[in-house]
């Protein structure tokens, strides 16, 4: 029997619409928003199997009483009705219910309910800006999002599988022994209310403990990937036992937690257990004080007993999943501080794509210092006309990184505004804005994934074709057909490690031009963009670049000068102003400090005096 269509009664990859609510029930409600219906299904298919459960109790006793009635010798041939319901309720109503349970359970709910809300999560984070994960590690902003996820999908599951099943199996019970006399229902009563009372007073404890484990946890988890990807560095530098102590001290703090959640969880443990106790003392007592009395017959006893015994072991079974319900609530709540503040740096309301772009740029009184008093850039003019090649020049902290941050939207000015082609970067969608750009930088950035991967990035709808001519302009062809993995994989196939840490930093930057080259945006940026070459592979790769630079809008960042002598025009910024701008000659002919840059030149690149401009 195949039932993985019910596998896909739930969407398991549908947008939530909207951002988060910072409070519990409403995050948990827009983390499972469109699998409620299901959700209900399962619960109420549940609370079947868990009446199902009274029902069995009930026909044992109405056996037993009817054995007592007719004795040994005419039960069989006096009863055929009621055994033909036991067979049938035993051998097919009841494995069905419990069938139908553990369906809705495994197949519609558990393998949804994760990828639902991990995705929602994952997109949500995605939109966070660049300072949301500049503050913080990225192994616990993973682990964050893992960790709530499954928390959340616990709570779900667990919900389903044992309160609702709870919750049916005591109405049920209580409704049956009402029948016998209602004392004997009244005793279930006070022991539910004694029950309730102690899950009152320690669940809160479980869900508080629970919380500081998990910030702990994540902790640790941020703790040790920070270590590992930064494993050369930490290597290079002998720090091993200095990562060790760091680490150490962060394992010291969960453990620490970890036992103040093992104490409180033995202590509910033994606590539970003498209540429990307690349930087939007053069920069974009373029953039988009815019995002795005339008013209770003998299945009823039975029946009692099963009862009060069922409950008293699923008493045990709801309470340690309670436990791990608020166990799963205190890491909802503290994933959710992580993961749930607002976008710092949203597209405005009805913000327009930014489509057939011709390339002018224009900085109007642009201020931009990360919130400091000081860096950055300050009052910036500047405009670059369509198609204009531009070099920018500055010291280290000048301002030229901050300037290409805001011409990318990854901040927003503090004063004046960014234009291209006329349109406020704030008017337009981030992701439309960014489409129109290619850029390569001086620290590449590469996935762990193949060399054709990274290359498609720029376009992921290349021709294979489009492809390769890209990695050939970027003289990328000859070196990745050589490649290989520890995976056995060649050639574009090959992956190239964690960040690409297979590769030199010049065949990043190769590849990394290539991914700009096949993207072929209207603007082009490059920062850095060639210092990992040699000078014979830059010479060949400057003939490209001035292929592929043709019609675009250029902005070419480099502390080697040579590189951006032939711009059409260059910049000189200085502690975040535009303080000389003209050509390569004219800005020589005029003896500031761009021909003090140039005189200083030490094969080709700027001297240290030049961190005095700073």
């Amino acid at each position: 029997m195949n039932l993985k269509p019910l596998g896909r009664l739930i969407d398991a990859f549908r947008p939530a619409g909207g951002p988060p609510p910072q409070k519990l029930s409403g995050f948990v409600g827009w983390s499972l928003r469109g699998a409620w219906p299901m959700l209900w299904l399962a619960a109420a298919l549940s609370a079947l199997a868990g009446m199902s459960e009274v029902v069995s109790a009930a026909i044992l006793g109405w056996v037993i009483d009817a054995a007592v009635a007719s004795g040994p010798d005419g039960f069989f041939s006096a009863h055929v009705g009621l055994l033909a319901a036991f067979l049938l309720f035993y051998l097919l109503l009841r494995p069905l219910a419990f069938g139908a349970s553990s369906a809705a359970n495994s197949i519609i709910v558990g393998p949804n309910v994760l990828p639902l809300v991990l995705s929602r999560l994952h997109r949500w984070t995605m939109g966070q800006s660049v300072t949301f994960f500049d503050n913080d590690f990225a192994g616990r902003i993973a682990q964050k999002q893992m960790q709530t996820a499954r928390a959340v999908t616990d709570v779900a599951t667990e919900s389903i599988n044992t309160i609702a099943f709870a919750l049916a199996s005591v109405l049920a019970s209580a409704l049956y022994l009402v029948a016998i006399d209602w004392r004997v229902a009244l005793g279930l009563g006070l022991w539910l209310v004694g029950y309730l009372a102690f899950i009152r007073h320690f669940l809160p404890k479980v869900r508080e403990n629970s919380a500081a484990r998990a910030s702990a946890r994540a902790m640790v988890s941020g703790q040790v990937v920070d270590t590992i990807t930064n494993i050369k560095t930490v290597k290079l530098f002998a720090h091993s036992a200095f990562e060790d102590r760091v680490a150490l001290r962060a394992m010291e703090k969960f453990r620490d937690r970890s036992l103040e959640f093992g104490q409180i969880s033995t202590a509910f443990r033994f606590a539970l257990m003498a209540i429990s106790g307690v349930l087939p003392v007053i069920l069974i007592g009373g029953t039988l004080i009815l019995w002795q009395q005339g008013q209770a017959s003998a299945g009823a006893i039975a029946a009692a007993g099963a009862i009060s015994l069922r409950i008293a072991q699923m008493s045990g079974w709801v309470s340690f999943t309670l436990m791990s319900i608020y166990t799963s609530v205190g890491e909802v709540e503290d994933g959710m501080r992580t993961l749930s503040v607002p976008h710092a740096l949203p597209d405005r309301p009805g913000a327009a794509d930014l489509t057939r772009v011709r390339g002018e740029i224009r900085f109007e009184g642009v201020s931009f210092a990360y919130g400091r008093q000081r860096g950055g850039i300050s009052g910036l003019d500047l405009t670059v006309r369509p198609g204009e090649k531009l070099g920018i020049v500055g010291a280290s902290g000048a301002g030229k990184s901050t300037l290409v941050s805001l011409l990318l939207r990854l901040y927003d000015p503090e004063d004046g505004r960014v234009l291209i082609d006329g349109q406020d970067l704030r008017d337009v969608t981030q992701e439309s804005l960014r489409r129109q750009i290619a850029m390569v930088t001086q620290e590449t950035a590469m996935f762990n994934r193949s060399a054709r991967d990274n290359i498609m990035y720029g376009r992921p709808d290349a021709s294979e074709d489009e492809m390769i001519a890209a990695a050939r302009a970027a003289e990328a062809d000859g070196f990745i057909r050589e490649m290989a993995d520890h995976h056995g994989r060649h050639g574009y196939d090959a992956h190239l490690g964690e960040r690409g840490v297979k590769l030199s930093g010049g065949q990043r930057q190769r590849i990394a031009l290539a991914r700009a080259f096949l993207k072929d945006a209207p603007i082009l940026v490059l920062d850095e963009a060639t210092s990992a070459l040699d000078s014979e592979v830059e010479a060949s790769i400057q003939d490209a670049l001035s292929r592929v630079m043709q019609g675009k809008t250029v902005l070419a960042i480099a502390h080697r000068l040579s590189t951006i002598a032939a711009m059409d025009r260059i910049v000189v910024l200085d502690r975040g102003r535009l303080v000389e701008e003209g050509t390569h000659d004219a800005l020589l002919a005029r003896n500031g400090l761009y021909a003090r840059y140039w005189n200083r030149q030490s094969g080709g690149f700027m001297g240290c005096d030049d961190e005095a401009a700073e």
